[in-house]
């Protein structure tokens, strides 16, 4: 398991991730450590994992301003709307 911060980055961090994220073995687990800012990364970060096929394993506030993912290099679970379910019902 690695270990990573990313915090000397601020907002600009993703393209750092994602070129880390690319160099892991199959099931690797990584941690990233980054700073929160306004909290939208939050979100954007874990549905950047997701469209570049990663799976997201924990995200946890740190502390006041920093944030941990943890990521597993495994495509993750396809995700499916309510609508698609209630669909698949029919």
């Amino acid at each position: 398991m690695k270990r990573v911060d990313l915090r000397e980055l601020k907002d600009n961090f993703y393209e750092k991730m994602l070129e880390i994220l690319k160099t892991l073995e199959n099931e690797e687990v990584i941690i990233f450590l980054f700073e929160i800012g306004d909290f939208s990364h939050i979100q954007r970060v874990a549905d950047f994992i997701y469209e570049n096929e990663f799976t997201l394993m924990n995200s946890l506030k740190f502390n006041e301003k920093d944030w941990t993912v943890v990521i597993k290099n495994i495509k993750p679970e396809i995700k499916i709307s309510k609508e698609e379910i209630a669909n698949e019902k029919n």
